[in-house]
């Protein structure tokens, strides 16, 4: 057994979130085995399975809903028709009545619930009853546990739907139908969110002794990451508008966020123990590539956990980033990387990001310039090398293995999302290891997901520095970021050890360097380093520049194959956020609102 804690145990069906179903109950448990040793841990593992409870249709990477809607990707897959509502996404034309607005609604609340269904099994003990139980750890420990996860899915919430109804472990079922998604503003919205990291950060322990386990460092990133959302005023309502400020600016009021961003970022840096990996190839590889393992490494704050081999049917796999297997090793193809993220890797003569970023232009016959050793001008151009980390390219090797070269054949439907395949979530294709599981038509794998590394805690920093004019040390920050990221081309290499691109990196000037100058370092450093990780739609959110954005890259990206987004049409003050599903304002009788716009 790989992993322990995503288990499906006979506890999930204790703490399950379908209680709106009206099944006559075939027992009654009684109250001393309800808060049993066994029982109470299974709920709080119930908590931790939700965790990686997603399906290919409804991804807790997010990246229908980062990707589709920041200009990183193209949906990708059998053609419009194929999953249409995600086409529809991608222009910014969502509905309230898309399913999978819903059914990601449901799913993280369904989090929500276990993580308040083991709290209050927790509350009805005292700290010696729970230490009876002999588990190694204290009745708060566990709590912080549930306390962290339930704000992890209330952060999703809030950044998908803003407007959302909060529940905790003292309300009452009976009040959840009238509890309206405008009783709390977005503010105090935040501060509940940031209350549960809070929590977390001082009831748990420095280490964990069980893999998986969430310590204090991983709620105090957490914690760090919500104040810096909450300092832009992200979701604020001006009348019927989202809050816009000017582009990487602070609300004055919040200020105490920033400062706070930068007292834990600089705790963690201190004492978490954390530290960048020697090869930023080493954040994507799972235990099974060669020279492993390298999951659980020094840059894992806080990792999702998957597991194969376990003693289920097909283990413990990440279902919600399947469809991205390219047709060569799985299917279906689907989270294209852009144009405009390819383009995005070129460097200038000094090693830093082209300003002027456009070296490729679309062929007549697009299908030409892909051939072996003619992607888009990569023979003659320098690129950032984690472009090859990031993006497969026809003619390169996927991921890392020099006997598997990708082939444009590969591609599902290249007249329409081009030749370009997604690399982080995906492993080797299966020829000479296990990494790829079968499961139906679709192929997935046991990595973990890094849903917070120490590099973004850095960049936090750097950010957050920044906008408080401490210029010089967010830059060193960003350069430090670079440098790994320049060290990094030890697998870029054929089996003839020549390299797949013409790498040229280098450091930020840090002298005399303006904010503003500073500011746009730090926007594109997020956008190559963490690329298709679920992160740039929201930034672009925050920093209060999606709309013209997203409408240029609308214009601009539409010359293209993806002729389709000459449709695409970002709204400001309606876009910014999903809307509240249709199907969830009917079950609660009108009682939610509506996100502005919809």
């Amino acid at each position: 057994m790989k992993k322990i804690l995503f288990l499906i145990t006979t506890s999930i069906l204790l703490f399950s979130c379908n209680n709106f179903l009206d099944v006559p109950p075939k027992a009654v448990l009684t109250t001393a085995e309800v808060t049993s040793g066994s029982s109470v841990e299974g709920a709080v593992i119930a908590a931790y399975s939700s965790l990686g409870n997603d399906s290919y249709m409804t991804p807790l990477s997010l990246w229908f809903y980062d990707g589709l809607r920041s200009g990183d990707t193209y949906k990708g897959g059998g053609g419009q028709n194929d999953d249409e509502d995600l086409a529809f996404m991608e222009i910014s034309e969502s509905r309230v009545d898309m399913g999978e607005f819903d059914n990601i609604w449901y799913l993280l609340y369904c989090g929500v619930a276990r993580a308040n269904s083991a709290l209050n099994l927790l509350n009805t003990l005292t700290d010696a009853q729970y230490a009876s139980y002999g588990t190694g750890a204290t009745r708060e420990q566990r709590m912080a546990e549930c306390k962290f996860i339930r704000a992890h899915f209330y952060f999703k919430l809030k950044i998908l739907f803003n407007r959302i109804p909060y529940f905790d472990e003292t309300v009452p079922a009976a009040d959840y139908a009238t509890t309206s998604n405008t009783a709390l503003t977005s503010e105090e919205l935040w501060n509940k969110i940031a209350s549960d990291f809070e929590y977390a950060y001082e009831n748990l322990p420095a280490t964990q002794t069980e893999i998986g386990r969430i310590n204090k460092y991983a709620a105090e990133a957490y914690l760090a990451k919500t104040k810096l959302y909450q300092a832009y005023g992200m979701g604020d309502l001006v009348g019927s508008k989202y809050l816009v400020t000017a582009p990487g600016t602070i609300p004055t009021a919040r200020k105490s966020a920033l400062d706070s961003v930068i007292t834990e970022c600089n705790d963690i840096v201190a004492h978490g123990g954390y530290s960048l990996a020697p090869d930023f190839a080493d954040n994507f590889l799972s235990n099974n590539f060669p020279g492993g393992p390298y999951e659980d490494g020094p840059e894992a704050v806080f990792d999702i956990l998957y597991s194969v081999n376990d003693g289920t049917m097909y283990g413990r796999l990440d279902m919600g980033d399947c469809l991205a297997a390219p047709f060569g090793v799985g299917c279906c193809d689907f989270h294209k990387p852009s144009m405009n993220l390819f383009t995005a890797f070129k460097t200038n003569s000094k090693g830093l990001p082209d300003a002027n970023n456009g070296f490729f232009n679309w062929p007549t016959n697009s299908s030409a310039i892909f051939a072996e050793d003619t992607v888009p001008n990569l023979a003659v151009n320098t690129v950032d090398p984690r472009i090859d980390h990031t993006i497969a390219i026809p003619g390169h090797m996927f991921k890392y293995d020099p006997t598997t070269i990708y082939d444009s054949s590969w591609n599902r439907t290249p007249t329409l999302y081009g030749f370009f395949a997604s690399l982080k979530e995906n492993v080797t294709d299966g020829k000479n290891n296990f990494d790829y599981v079968h499961v139906g038509p679709f192929y997935a794998n046991d990595k973990d997901r890094a849903e917070i590394r120490y590099d973004d805690v850095l960049l936090w920093l750097a950010e957050a520095d920044i906008q408080e004019n401490d210029v010089t040390d967010g830059m060193a920050l960003i350069n430090k970021i670079r440098d790994r990221a320049a060290n990094s081309t030890g697998l870029l290499k054929y089996a003839d050890g020549q390299y797949e691109s013409h790498y040229k990196i280098g450091d930020y000037p840090t002298i005399g360097v303006t904010q503003a100058y500073a500011f746009a370092a730090l926007q594109w450093e997020r956008r190559l380093e963490l690329a298709l990780e679920g992160n740039r739609c929201f930034d672009l959110v925050r920093w209060g520049i999606i709309g013209n954005y997203l409408n240029s890259y609308y214009a601009s990206e539409s010359k293209g194959i993806p002729s389709y987004l000459s449709a695409g049409k970002f709204v400001q003050g309606r876009d910014e956020f999903l809307p509240i599903p249709l199907a969830q304002i009917e079950f609660s009788h009108g009682v939610y609102t509506q996100n502005p716009g919809y």
